[in-house]
């Protein structure tokens, strides 16, 4: 059975000029009664404001019970990864052992560039932090003493809490492009991309998987999961209007290159159900869905829709 995910507005909602949380929390519970299964935000700190994930998600935590909560996704090469490991373990014990570690490198956009920049971290040894950082992470979320000599430099490091689950949280790689994938297999827990379309997914998936073999892991511990995003409306006219603004504003460039780039769908739910089955069909076994305004309409929609599809 597919699992669906909720993307909270954070961005959206700063863009608005609404920094308080209480509505993004009330949406959080919402999308818990209404049956979803992970609820996620994603991660910017000056190219695209928003609130902090790993603080957002510990309040998300404290008010639901049931869904796993989940980064989409976290830029892990902008952080030290000590303080990283010390910040997601206490967040995995918060939340109980419900939460997945979506993790990418960024776009190479000069917005993002200069975020990089405004941390103080080289923007071309991204990938290599990244990869890093997340081993050294792990080390450290066993809760044994650990010696570090490379970008970081630890001895005899003991981290405590460790996270509720043993190991720390699954860790899922956002992506599209050969590399991640042949790194996902090799070395995390889930794939994660926005870019594929449903045949793309079909045909790269297996690429994970057979990394994952080479690699001597189990290819059923890895999970296929897809972030995309929505403009549901029996209007397709309405919809594409909605989307297109909605891309525009979001990103600061045009909606049909943003649209080549992340897969987006606008239109009638029925639609919009092919349109998820079709990722389901070619791997994917967890959705999570970023939609295009008024988050209660799409919520209550989307959750109408799993239910006539039998998911």
């Amino acid at each position: 059975m597919p699992q669906l995910g909720y993307l909270l507005p954070t961005r959206e909602r700063v863009m608005e000029g609404h920094d308080e949380t209480g509505t993004l929390l009330a949406l959080a519970e919402r999308a818990e009664s209404l049956g979803f299964d992970s609820v996620w935000v994603g991660d910017s700190l000056l190219a695209r404001p928003r609130h902090d994930p790993l603080t957002l998600l510990a309040a998300v935590a404290a008010r639901t019970r049931k869904v796993m909560l989940g980064t989409a996704v976290l830029l892990p090469a902008l952080r030290n990864p000590v303080l990283l490991a010390q910040q997601v373990a206490t967040l995995d014990r918060i939340a109980e052992g419900r939460l997945i570690l979506g993790v990418g490198i960024a776009t190479d956009v000069p917005n993002i560039r200069a975020e990089f920049e405004a941390a103080g971290v080289p923007f071309d040894k991204r990938v290599g932090r990244m990869v890093e950082g997340l081993a050294l992470a792990r080390a450290l979320w066993t809760g044994k003493a650990v010696d570090w000599d490379g970008r970081w430099k630890i001895r005899a490091g003991v981290l405590g809490p460790t996270p509720h689950r043993a190991g720390g949280p699954p860790i899922w790689v956002g992506g599209s492009v050969g590399a991640a994938r042949a790194r996902t297999g090799r070395l995390y827990d889930g794939w994660f991309p926005n870019g594929p379309t449903a045949a793309q997914y079909a045909a790269q998936w297996p690429e994970v998987l057979d990394a994952a073999r080479a690699a001597g892991r189990d290819p059923a511990t890895l999970t296929g999961a897809m972030y995309l995003t929505l403009s549901i409306d029996e209007d397709k006219d309405r919809a594409d209007v909605r989307l297109n603004a909605y891309l525009e504003q979001y990103y600061g460039m045009r909606p049909d290159v943003m649209r080549k780039r992340q897969m987006c769908y606008a239109g009638p739910a029925a639609g919009a159900a092919d349109w998820l089955r079709g990722y389901v069909d070619g791997g994917a076994s967890h959705l999570v869905l970023r939609v295009a305004g008024d988050h209660d309409r799409h919520l209550e929609t989307l959750a109408q829709l799993r239910c006539d599809m039998g998911w």
